[in-house]
C-alpha cells in the first residue's frame, strides 16, 4: 500500500487549504487553474496571481450571481472577469454581500462564456464544504503540475474528484460511553467519523430503544446560538430541549446531533446570514445572497448513523418533510412523523413563517 494520499484525502487536504488561504491547483485533462477562496485571499496572493500570465475569473454561484446581476452562462455558476486594476476590495465586494445595500451598483460585470466549467464547479463545492463564502479567485495556468512542485501546492485532478464529490461518506463509530442525562440516568454517546476527513456528527442513545420497532428518532442539526446560547432568533434550542424531554418520557429513543450548523454552511456563514437578515432579508433570501441554496444539508448522514446503529424504522421528531423523504429514499422507514412544534416567540415568528411558506416545514 502506498503512503500517498488518494483522492479522497487530497480532497481533504485541498479543503484544509483553502481554510488557511493557501491556494490549489486543479486539473481537467490539458486544462489546469489555480484556486483561491475570496475570504482567506491576501492581498500578496490576489496580486501574484495577477502577475501571472492566464486569464484570471472570480468564480461565484448562481445565487450570487443573481444578486449581483451578472449572467450565470455556466448554469449554477459564473465566471466573471477581473478586469485590470482590481484590487481584493473589488473581489471581496463580489464574494460578501455584506454592503451590497451600500454600494449597489458593482457593475458592469462581465460574464465568461468560453472555455469549460468542470474545475470551477469543484472549487466552489470545496470552499462550501470548507464552510467559506462560495466564491474563488482562479487563474488558468499553462503548466499546472510543474506549477504546483514549484510552488508545493496541493493538486486535484477532476476525473478523480468528481466522482467522489457529493458522494456519502462512510462512518466509523469511533467511541461510545455511558452518558447519564437528566431526561435519563440511562444513556450513551456515540461519535462517528466519517472517513472523508469531514465533521464528527454525535448519536445520543436514550435509554434502550428496541430496534424491532420504530424508534423515536430525532435528527438534530447543530444550531450553538440556539442550542447553547439560548438564541431567540430561531426555535432549535426548544426543539432539542423537547425532543430529549419527550424520548426521556417514553423511556427510549435517539437523538443524532448532525454538525450542519447554519443549515449546512457554517457558523461565520450563519452570522453573515442574521447580519443579512437585520438589513431586511429573510432567511432564505439571506443565504441566496450568500451564494448558497435554501439548505445545504445533506440528511443521507442520519440515514447512514440510524443504519449502523441497527435502526431500520423510526418515529421521526420533525416538521421538515426533506426529511422525511430522504429517510426513506435512503432505507430508513419511517412509520410516522411526531410534530415538534416549539419555541415560537416574537423574535423568530417571522422567521418560522418564511421556513413554512419557502421551505415547506410543517408548523
Amino acid at each position: 500500500m502506498s503512503l500517498a494520499p488518494d483522492p479522497s484525502e487530497q480532497i481533504a487536504r485541498a479543503r484544509g487549504d483553502l481554510r488557511m488561504g493557501v491556494p490549489i491547483v486543479i486539473i481537467d485533462g490539458p486544462i489546469g487553474i489555480l484556486v483561491q477562496a475570496a475570504e482567506t485571499l491576501t492581498p500578496e496572493r490576489a496580486a501574484a496571481a495577477r502577475a501571472l500570465p492566464g486569464d484570471t475569473v472570480l468564480s461565484i454561484t448562481a445565487r450570487r450571481a443573481e444578486t449581483l446581476k451578472a449572467r450565470a452562462y455556466d448554469g449554477d455558476l459564473a465566471r466573471i472577469h477581473v478586469p485590470e486594476g482590481a484590487d481584493l476590495r473589488w473581489i471581496i465586494a463580489l464574494a460578501d454581500p455584506a454592503d451590497d445595500l451600500r454600494t449597489p451598483m458593482k457593475g458592469p460585470l462581465r460574464s465568461v462564456r468560453d472555455g469549460k466549467a468542470g474545475a470551477h464547479r469543484i472549487a466552489l463545492r470545496l470552499a462550501k464544504d470548507a464552510r467559506l463564502l462560495p466564491s474563488v479567485l482562479i487563474t488558468d495556468l499553462d503548466n499546472p503540475s510543474d506549477f504546483a512542485t514549484k510552488h508545493d501546492l496541493t493538486t486535484l485532478f477532476t476525473v478523480q474528484v468528481e466522482p467522489l464529490l457529493g458522494v456519502s461518506a462512510h462512518y466509523h463509530d469511533i467511541v461510545h460511553a455511558r452518558l447519564p442525562m437528566e431526561v435519563s440516568d440511562k444513556g450513551q454517546l456515540h461519535v462517528f467519523r466519517p472517513d472523508n476527513g469531514g465533521e464528527e456528527h454525535y448519536a445520543i442513545i436514550v435509554g434502550t430503544p428496541d430496534r424491532n420497532q420504530p424508534v423515536l428518532t430525532r435528527l438534530h442539526s447543530a444550531c450553538f446560538t440556539g442550542d447553547l446560547m439560548g438564541s431567540l432568533k430561531c426555535d432549535c434550542g426548544p426543539q432539542l430541549r423537547a425532543a430529549l424531554a419527550q424520548m426521556g418520557a417514553k423511556g427510549a429513543g435517539i437523538l443524532l446531533y448532525l454538525n450542519q450548523e447554519g443549515r449546512g454552511i457554517g457558523l461565520a456563514n450563519k452570522m453573515r446570514a442574521y447580519s443579512l437578515q437585520d438589513q431586511g432579508f429573510d432567511t432564505v433570501e439571506a443565504n441566496h445572497r450568500l451564494g448558497f441554496e435554501d439548505d445545504e444539508r445533506d440528511f443521507r448522514i442520519g440515514a447512514a448513523l440510524l443504519s449502523k446503529l441497527g435502526v431500520g424504522q423510526v418515529r421521526l421528531l420533525t416538521n421538515n418533510p426533506a426529511k422525511i423523504e430522504m429517510m426513506q429514499k435512503t432505507g430508513i422507514t419511517v412509520s410516522e412523523r411526531v410534530a415538534l412544534k416549539v419555541g415560537e416567540n416574537h423574535f423568530n415568528a417571522d422567521y418560522l413563517r418564511t421556513k413554512a411558506t419557502k421551505s415547506g416545514h410543517l408548523l
